[in-house]
């Protein structure tokens, strides 16, 4: 099947309420039972057919009462105010999962476990990030906002560094792993201070993550 033609690249930061190394990452079940994440993209560079996506961000947040895999979940997507409505639209389709392979990318898998998912809402986001440091920070002001740290050695405080490789996975093929928080009021509640996150740049296509 025909895809249209889009690529997004850039800088993705993400963390959740799992404990540091967060076992869904490893085919595992949640630290505290349930899934709640927030997600961040800066697109450095990016299309969607002839749409240009080049400097927007968006955000994600997402929950679900289990597992991802058991369903019942709901997200929020936040699309930069800065989108015109032609790069809302296609900036929505590719956080939707269509014009997907089914199953190649995050957005598909994870748009298969949504029961709700709530009113696009279009707002400035504040991102930035440092992939090798661990350090990233994204908020939208008034609904979320989140960061990112490097582990800490428990004895010497000092950083510790641990990378993940994933050939075949559907976010990206190599992330920084970290420590991370997030805090989000309604309509999708956020709030934990030392949990998962990972940084990466995310250069995806319909067909799944490059590299």
């Amino acid at each position: 099947m025909a895809y249209v033609d889009w690529r997004i690249k850039g800088p993705q930061l993400t963390t959740c309420n799992c404990e540091v190394g967060c076992p869904c990452q490893f085919n595992g079940l949640p630290t505290h039972g349930d899934c709640r994440a927030a997600v961040a993209m800066r697109i450095d560079q990016g299309h969607f057919g002839d749409v240009p996506l080049d400097g927007l961000h968006w955000v994600s947040l997402v929950a679900w009462p289990g597992a991802i895999h058991e369903g019942n979940g709901q997200c929020l997507p936040v699309i930069d105010e800065r989108a015109d409505e032609r790069q809302r639209s296609a900036l929505l389709t590719i956080l939707s999962g269509d014009e997907t392979a089914p199953g190649a990318t995050i957005f598909n898998v994870f748009a298969s476990t949504f029961t709700t998912v709530h009113p696009p809402q279009f707002r400035p986001i504040v991102f930035s990030a440092d992939i090798a440091a661990r350090v990233g920070h994204f908020a939208v002001p008034g609904l979320i906002e989140a960061s990112t740290g490097p582990i800490l050695n428990p004895i010497t405080k000092q950083p510790h560094r641990v990378r993940v490789v994933m050939p075949e996975g559907f976010e990206y093929r190599e992330a920084e792993f970290a420590q991370g928080h997030a805090k989000a009021g309604e309509p999708l509640t956020l709030d934990w201070t030392s949990g998962h996150a990972h940084l990466c740049t995310m250069h995806m296509t319909p067909h799944g993550p490059v590299g």
